[in-house]
C-alpha cells in the first residue's frame, strides 16, 4: 500500500463519520477499481479510509469530506453476503462449511499458494484493499471460540 519512502502524511487510520469505527487507509488504486461507474468520475484524488463495519452504509470516506456508500462499490453484493476472499470467490459459507468438514486445509493452500505466486488481486478485488489471509484465521478463531 504505501512505501518507506512516501512523502504522503495521511494518518493510518481515522474513524468513519457514521459509525465512528477506527477505518484504515486504502490506496486510490483500490478506490479506482470499487467504485462503480458513473459515480467513479466524481473521485477527487485524497487519503481515502474503508469502513468495514457491515452494518454501516458508508464504504469509503476521505480527509476532505467525501463519502462513497457501499452500494456504489463493485463489490457490494459480496459485502452483502459475506465474501471472505474476492481473488479467488471464497465465501464465508463455504469456510464455514470446510471447518465443520474438516477441509479447511485444501482451500487455506490453495489461497497461499495462490498468493506467493502473486497470482491474487487483493489491492484492486478486495474492498479494504487488503490480502485476505488474516480474514480466515479470524473467522477460525470465532468459529472454534463458540
Amino acid at each position: 500500500m504505501s512505501c518507506c519512502c512516501s512523502s504522503d502524511s495521511s494518518p493510518s487510520a481515522l474513524e468513519c463519520p457514521q459509525c465512528g469505527i477506527s477505518c484504515k487507509n486504502i490506496s486510490m488504486k483500490t478506490i479506482f477499481h470499487q467504485v462503480k461507474f458513473p459515480d467513479i468520475l466524481d473521485i477527487d484524488t485524497d487519503s481515502y479510509y474503508y469502513c468495514a463495519d457491515k452494518t454501516c452504509s458508508v464504504g469509503y470516506f476521505s480527509q476532505g469530506g467525501i463519502t462513497i456508500s457501499k452500494n456504489q462499490l463493485r463489490a457490494f453484493t459480496e459485502l452483502k453476503h459475506d465474501k471472505l476472499c474476492y481473488c479467488f470467490d471464497i465465501t464465508t459459507e463455504q469456510y464455514v462449511n470446510s471447518l465443520k468438514d474438516e477441509t479447511t486445509d485444501t482451500i487455506k493452500n490453495f489461497v497461499i499458494q495462490k498468493t506467493k505466486a502473486g497470482d491474487c488481486a487483493c489491492e484492486i478485488r478486495n474492498p479494504s484493499g487488503q490480502c485476505c489471509l488474516t480474514n480466515f484465521k479470524q473467522l477460525e478463531k470465532l468459529i472454534l471460540n463458540q
